[in-house]
């Protein structure tokens, strides 16, 4: 079924183009590249894999509760609006939340596509691109997935949100070459990261959390790739350059904590706008997600450098300042760990299975004789 047939409301036109600055540069020196880039990309290689196949796709979904999360996390839970809903509106309700956030997932994807097709082409450095050539192709893989876990089992999808699309498009449209860095890798990517892991980690349904574990190991991979090239540039750039950058991660940070909050699906539900900003503002839900968002933004931010004193001021203004002592590659190693656990217990599970069955036909065939 098309896509366009399955939106919850009309997403207008359907290509939407950015109109593309700054230069494509080649480079000719192929025998040179930073150790832990190239380390990187050997692990990026090394890492790729099929979401037709790694994926138990035959896993069913209950489409009035397709992921699973606790219902405290809908910001109307134990409100008047939810106590005049019966079992079938919740269940609605929780469809139509579980569309929006997935939704979301799979149009940053798309993004961060496009986003890592433009490193590879504007990126001075042939080790960035060729990394970021592993990176796109991670990208494609997340996109496909997102795409058929919305078609086959939600079966609706919610255009881009309007804050989301802001964000991207400032960062493509800049000409300079480390901004789809900035803009991708550090600020999309880490509030992907937030809202991928508090899902991971509420959730008991198997499908979305393989969905999430698996996308979240290679996430870990490109976060890495960001802090690694950002921070040997960063260390070349004049204070007003840094400062340029700093901007440009404060008005993101302050775009991503007010405004991604999905209040158009309480809108559908007949929640005025301004209840539902109340509402989603006093969920705890949103104040563990902002948590979470920043303990991955801050670290990274002043890994690479960006540390200025209005920067600092602006995570003292938003109470996320102590975040930047988090230890963002402890967090990093957690992901990629969970994912290998969640493969190697489907395996384990499987090869009881496989056992038992023998097992059963050997004592069938026995009583038989």
């Amino acid at each position: 079924m098309p896509t366009y047939d399955l939106y919850a409301k009309d997403p207008g036109a359907s290509l939407w183009q950015v109109p593309a600055t700054g230069a494509a540069r080649f480079s000719w020196e192929y025998d040179e590249g930073r150790d832990r880039l190239l380390a990187l990309y050997q692990k990026g290689k090394d890492k790729q894999w099929d979401g037709q196949k790694r994926i138990d796709w035959d896993l069913e979904v209950d489409p009035h509760d397709p992921i699973g999360t606790p219902d405290e996390s809908i910001s109307i839970y134990g409100t008047p609006y939810w106590e005049k809903m019966n079992d079938r509106d919740r269940g609605e309700l929780r469809k139509h939340v579980a569309s929006w956030q997935f939704s979301q997932f799979l149009h940053g994807e798309q993004g961060a596509m496009v986003c890592a097709a433009r490193i590879v082409e504007s990126v001075p450095d042939l080790d960035a691109k060729f990394y970021s050539a592993t990176q796109t192709m991670d990208e494609a893989r997340h996109a496909e997935i997102y795409a058929r876990f919305l078609h086959e089992k939600v079966g609706m999808v919610y255009p881009i949100d309007d804050n989301l699309q802001s964000l991207l498009g400032d960062t493509l449209r800049d000409s300079r070459w480390d901004m789809p860095y900035l803009g991708m890798q550090v600020l999309i990517e880490g509030l992907a990261l937030a809202a991928f892991g508090l899902i991971r980690d509420t959730t008991e349904k198997p499908l979305p959390k393989q969905i999430l574990a698996y996308v979240m190991q290679d996430e870990a991979r490109h976060v890495a790739f960001g802090r690694m090239a950002l921070r040997d540039y960063y260390k070349q750039l004049s204070d007003a350059e840094l400062r340029e950058r700093e901007e440009f991660v404060i008005e993101g940070c302050y775009l991503m904590r007010d405004r991604l909050r999905g209040t158009e699906v309480l809108e559908n539900f007949g929640v005025p706008k301004a209840e539902a900003e109340q509402y989603t503002e006093q969920s705890e839900f949103l104040a563990l997600f902002r948590q979470l968002l920043f303990s991955r933004i801050v670290p990274c931010v002043r890994d690479i450098g960006l540390w200025g004193k209005r920067l600092q001021q602006a995570y003292v203004d938003m109470g996320v300042f102590d975040m930047g002592n988090s230890n963002l590659d402890l967090l990093m190693s957690q992901d990629e760990e969970l994912a290998e656990k969640l493969d190697a217990d489907r395996f384990a599970a499987e090869e009881q299975a496989r056992v038992t069955e023998v097992n059963d036909a050997i004592n069938a065939g026995a009583e038989a004789s």
